[in-house]
């Protein structure tokens, strides 16, 4: 569990992508403030309409994309808030970063460990089925006297749209 985040938020936000804004939704913001404030950060409208955003997409957008999103909704947001909200929901605990070398970050609310699999000609990312993920593991030896405290696994390719 990533530091920051209580056990009750943590189930209250595993939810993950459900889109739309319902039952859901409604019953997330307590969590997503309980998170956020944990940090020592506010629950802002800002940050609400960020975290609903990642909420509702099925990929992995960069900052740029969430920005242009958002500004649908808040029409006075400014890029720079939509970056500082971004890493105060992953400072949170509420999303995840993803970095690769010198391509643009990119967001996701899921923030249960799991693996990655990223085209090279379009940059599209994509989910591994974690059970894929940790066969992949089981066949990865650590150097002797090496520690794992974590992993990262990402299948480079080709999607379906770029092959």
């Amino acid at each position: 569990m990533p530091r920051g985040r209580s056990k009750k938020a943590a189930a209250s936000l595993k939810a993950g992508r459900s889109g739309g804004e319902g039952k859901d939704a409604r019953r997330q913001r307590p969590a997503l403030r309980q998170m956020l404030e944990t940090r020592g950060a506010n629950f802002t409208r800002q940050r609400e309409a960020v975290y609903d955003y990642l909420r509702q997409v099925d990929h992995h957008p960069t900052a740029e994309e969430v920005f242009v999103a958002v500004k649908r909704e808040l029409p006075k947001i400014g890029l720079a808030t939509v970056y500082k909200n971004l890493e105060a929901l992953v400072a949170c605990g509420a999303a995840s970063k993803l970095t690769y070398g010198d391509s643009a970050a990119r967001y996701e609310i899921r923030t249960d460990h799991h693996y990655h699999s990223r085209c090279l000609k379009c940059g599209l990312i994509a989910d591994v089925p974690p059970a894929a993920g940790e066969q992949l593991i089981k066949l990865i030896k650590a150097p002797r006297g090496f520690k794992v405290e974590d992993c990262r696994i990402e299948l480079l390719g080709h999607c379906k749209n770029c092959k």
